[in-house]
């Protein structure tokens, strides 16, 4: 039946067209975002998912960050350590030299006076945006100091940071509020150091720095100054150079403890952000494909609603 109210043929084919054109529209917009899934109407769970793991990406790339800043902390320190340990080296060559006859003490503790003054400057320059691990001028300790490790997702959906914890008992070397906190202030006992001990203490320190253990003699040389006394400051100095030896070596340690996390942190990135790609973003060799077969049909489907139009013209013959 040939109807000029219904034009069923008409209708068909603009149903057709509609079709075409809204999947169309959802291939031109995979090509140029490069998404497949791009806002959750396009697939809930996967844009969930890969919310939540971008999200979690930036936490780990402000990690890497964190891991940077305690990464130049700890080579702050390194550093200063280092020329510390030489300082120490050569006024342990100072006291060995004062044991010769003949020498001149007072001139060798003139040296000596500034070479302690190096080690202080180079325990006060050893800050890195305020954080200082071998100078302390507070009240109490420096205690724990902590460099952020990682950010970590659990099974159940829990989320907490982790960090690398250093203790800076094992690190102040000078400590203006308690001396005895400080590797180069505290009093160390000569007579605990030699084979057999006497029993009788004899401590030393090498920096006075306004608040001196009690009891304790600051390790300086002058003309009455005996060999015992030498012996005792020469063991002295020895023992810090093995402890502070031992403390360079720990924060070598942690050194490649933190740079090995960065480079495993920036891996899982990589990890994550690949994992992410496989379920959102678009195969752009297939939606162009798909694009261009579209924009045909497109064109097809458009010349059948145009026929489909012309046969209600074809009744307008008959009245001819």
């Amino acid at each position: 039946m040939t109807s000029i109210m219904t034009n069923a043929a008409a209708m068909a084919a603009l149903q057709t067209l509609r079709s075409i054109d809204s999947n169309l529209e959802m291939a031109q917009r995979r090509v140029s975002s490069g998404y497949r899934v791009e806002t959750a109407a396009d697939n809930a769970g996967y844009w969930s998912i890969a919310t939540t793991m971008r999200s979690d990406n930036a936490a780990l790339s402000t990690v890497s960050d964190a891991l940077g800043l305690g990464a130049a902390t700890v080579d702050t320190a390194y550093t200063a350590l280092d020329n510390v340990i030489d300082v120490m080296s050569t006024i342990k060559a100072k006291l060995v030299a004062a044991s010769e006859p003949g020498v001149d003490k007072e001139k060798i503790n003139e040296e000596m006076k500034q070479l302690k003054n190096q080690l202080i400057s180079s325990a006060q320059s050893a800050s890195f945006s305020g954080e200082n691990w071998l100078y302390n001028t507070t009240a109490g300790a420096l205690g724990i100091k902590q460099v952020v490790s990682s950010f970590v997702r659990g099974a159940d959906g829990s989320v907490k940071v982790t960090t690398l914890d250093f203790d800076t008992q094992t690190s102040v070397l000078i400590d203006t509020g308690d001396s005895s906190r400080g590797f180069l202030t505290k009093a160390i006992d000569a007579d605990l150091l030699v084979m057999p001990t006497t029993g009788t203490p004899r401590e030393y320190f090498l920096l006075d720095m306004g608040t001196p253990p009690a009891g304790a003699m600051e390790i300086k040389i002058d003309v009455n100054t005996t060999t015992e006394e030498l012996g005792d400051m020469l063991s002295v100095i020895d023992d810090l150079l093995g402890q502070l030896t031992d403390f360079a070596a720990t924060l070598g340690a942690i050194t490649s403890r933190i740079e090995m996390q960065d480079s495993f942190v920036n891996n899982l990135m990589d990890v994550i952000d690949k994992g992410v790609g496989r379920l959102v973003d678009a195969d752009l060799n297939e939606e162009l494909t798909r694009l261009k077969a579209l924009q045909t049909q497109q064109q097809l489907g458009i010349q059948a609603l145009s026929i489909a139009n012309s046969n209600a013209e074809n009744i307008l013959m008959l009245f001819k």
